[in-house]
């Protein structure tokens, strides 16, 4: 199994692949180490960020706007030799898809997630960005 315990400071070793400050790189589980050291390494990937942006949502939960900050950010050349910027979370695949036998905790988290990730993509359309929700089963299937 995947800890979601691991957390720490990534070091990239192509630092110029970075957007943003290399020095404060986080990671808070090792799903998102493993994605990072992808994103660092992957000759395809030109750049990449880690919570380098935010969007403002409609939290119906709070009920007020607040700030989502997407995991990653990425610029990469597709098969065709296109380039692409796209903004992926990584999110636990039970706290991604709704089911029956869903805790009310999880439950929740979903019904933000929803909002926060509508929001997330009407902001990169309009930018002509793709905006992407990647699980466990996605990034190790």
């Amino acid at each position: 199994g995947i800890s979601l315990m691991a957390k720490g400071l990534f070091t990239p070793k192509n630092p110029e692949k970075y957007l943003g400050d290399i020095t404060k790189i986080r990671f808070l589980s090792s799903w998102e180490l493993k994605f990072m050291i992808m994103c660092d390494t992957n000759p395809y990937i030109l750049k990449w960020g880690s919570e380098e942006f935010r969007v403002k949502y409609w939290n119906p939960l709070k009920n007020k706007v607040c700030d989502y900050i997407p995991d990653f950010i990425i610029k990469y050349k597709n098969k065709h030799d296109e380039v692409i910027t796209e903004v992926i979370e990584i999110k636990p695949k039970k706290q991604s898809v709704i089911s029956k036998k869903m805790s009310d905790y999880d439950k929740a988290a979903l019904i933000v997630n929803q909002a926060k990730w509508s929001a997330a993509v009407s902001l990169c359309e309009s930018h002509g960005i793709k905006f992407r929700v990647l699980t466990e089963e996605e990034l190790f299937g």
